[in-house]
């Protein structure tokens, strides 16, 4: 099995966090959202991951490294692709066309789930969806019984409320490739972008068999809110064992919280739903339901429902935040 992720995207929506940082790896409770997406889709697939091919952005070394301990901690090989130019989520699976043959999943890294099947490989084409409230915001599929028949996006009246979570599973991705190269060479756009559902589009029209596979919960990670909202699912589905190497003095910890190695709390309460990354300080402060990344200095405040990037320094400012890499205030 090969995977593909494409996520050269600027993240404008999780600004200012992602001006220094890519979203994929922005950490909730530990671990980035890259490795998380990683391991889930690893343990759904009937076969070994073998390799996985990132299509990113300008990303500095540093990222790039952080890519290949991936695959050095999940025994895969790294293949690395770049999208310079935003046009469409077709042409970024296309910048990876040395990996189009045989079965890959490809994934979108701005989503996690939950899921408790393994891959269906009796169909050429599964499309990953989750049940929603509000599907007129989304793509959607139709389905008789369990093969899926059209699917529509963000329809304005009701259709279907199985909505496209941004994961699909092919099991001879070289017909995709075919029809992407068709789209491209034909200059086929949509709003100036190759989309993805366009190609999908042809393969139902050849008549290629496609299911759907429903995911238990799908957690987006699209903004700052909806961070926070699937770090507090993280928080209360998950064991998180707080780190030995910590000091805690005159403190209360209200759980579900995760704190990472080297934090220093000082008469401060910590929780429900907080998660602290390594190497920051907290004083005298109240924190729940909210993200501190690493190496950040807080003090003095009262905070719910905020997010605080990397070497972060803050005093005396009590309300819901969102503060960047290295904001002082």
């Amino acid at each position: 099995m090969k995977i593909i992720i494409p996520m050269a995207g600027m993240g404008t929506r999780l600004r200012p966090f992602t001006l220094t940082t890519p979203k994929p790896f922005i950490k909730l409770a530990g671990k980035s959202i890259l490795q998380r997406l990683i391991e889930k889709l690893i343990a759904v697939s009937k076969n070994t991951v073998t390799e996985v091919g990132f299509i990113i952005g300008n990303f500095p070394q540093n990222i790039i490294d952080d890519i290949h301990s991936l695959g050095n901690k999940y025994n895969f090989k790294v293949n690395i692709f770049y999208q310079q130019e935003a046009l469409g989520t077709a042409h970024a699976i296309y910048q990876a066309k040395d990996m189009l043959s045989d079965e890959v999943i490809v994934a979108f890294a701005d989503t996690l789930f939950d899921a408790d099947f393994e891959i269906d490989n009796s169909a050429d084409v599964i499309i990953w969806t989750k049940k929603v409230s509000n599907p007129q915001l989304y793509g959607v599929v139709v389905k008789q019984n369990d093969v899926i028949t059209s699917f529509y996006e963000k329809p304005k009246q009701f259709i279907s409320d199985e909505a496209i979570i941004g994961i699909y599973y092919f099991k001879n991705v070289a017909l995709l490739h075919t029809k992407i190269e068709n789209i491209i060479n034909n200059n086929l756009r949509e709003n100036n972008e190759y989309q993805l559902t366009n190609a999908l589009q042809m393969l139902l029209d050849d008549n290629l068999l496609f299911k759907s596979q429903n995911v238990d919960e799908w957690l987006d990670c699209g903004n700052k809110d909806l961070l926070i909202n699937t770090t507090s699912h993280l928080l209360n589905t998950n064991q998180f064992q707080t780190s030995d190497k910590i000091v805690l003095t005159d403190t209360v910890i209200i759980k579900p919280v995760f704190i990472a190695d080297n934090v220093k709390i000082i008469n401060s309460v910590i929780g429900p739903n907080v998660s602290i990354e390594s190497n920051s300080t907290l004083m005298n402060v109240i924190v729940k339901n909210s993200i501190i990344l690493s190496n950040s200095i807080i003090r003095n405040i009262v905070i719910e429902n905020s997010m605080i990037g990397n070497n972060v320094f803050v005093n005396k400012i009590p309300k819901s935040l969102e503060l960047g890499d290295y904001d002082k205030i």
